[in-house]
């Protein structure tokens, strides 16, 4: 919404300079709350006409992805438009697979465009989503999966009960956790819940 506002201003100052012909705006962003190794990265590219014509032989060029870095699932990086009527706009959409984890630098795309016809080729270029991180596969699952949280838990708690069966403790008889059925009532009841919190997380999303 805020990148709206700024193309909005953008929009009334050129008006206001009364110049003739196309005038485009573009804009380069994420779609995903983070970057991932090994998942899809959704970038979408939007080009807008403030101008008083159309713009013509539109490209868009975007040669920021190594190819040994990420790799293409759909969409192209090289795209172009015959034209781009006045007060109009148009959108583009990547999908990436970051192959790496680490930190990579965001950086701008290029257009170029005809401003009018027979006229000279007019260069700009989008907006910088800028520097960011790449979380590895194992790393992620780790901070967010409720999967794998659950599964360390339940592990946690059987490697308790199983140390506490194997020794007695002071004014508890050992036989109590020495027992099958107390353990095992237990973890069938930990397990059972955790699973209920799963679903009902699952349901939620």
């Amino acid at each position: 919404m805020r990148a709206l506002y700024v193309f909005a201003l953008l929009a009334l100052l050129g008006q206001g300079t009364g110049e003739e012909g196309a005038r485009l705006l573009a804009s380069k962003s994420l779609l995903n709350r983070y970057a991932v190794e090994g998942r899809d990265l959704t970038l979408q590219y939007n080009i807008y006409n403030v101008g008083t014509s159309a713009a013509l032989e539109v490209e868009l060029s975007d040669d920021s992805f190594p190819p040994e870095d990420f790799g293409i699932v759909s969409g192209m990086l090289n795209v172009k438009w015959d034209r781009i009527a006045p007060a109009s706009n148009v959108s583009h959409t990547v999908v990436l697979r970051p192959l790496k984890a680490g930190y990579f630098n965001f950086t701008s795309a290029s257009v170029s465009y005809l401003a009018q016809e027979e006229g000279q080729v007019v260069v700009g270029y989008t907006s910088a989503p800028g520097q960011g991180g790449i979380l590895a596969q194992r790393e992620f699952d780790r901070r967010f999966s409720p999967h794998y949280v659950n599964h360390l838990s339940f592990q946690t708690i059987c490697m308790v009960i199983v140390d506490f069966s194997q020794r007695p403790l002071t004014g508890v008889p050992v036989k109590s956790l020495d027992t099958p059925t107390h353990s095992m009532v237990f973890l069938y009841l930990y397990y059972f819940l955790h699973c209920r919190i799963i679903v009902k997380t699952s349901t939620m999303k």
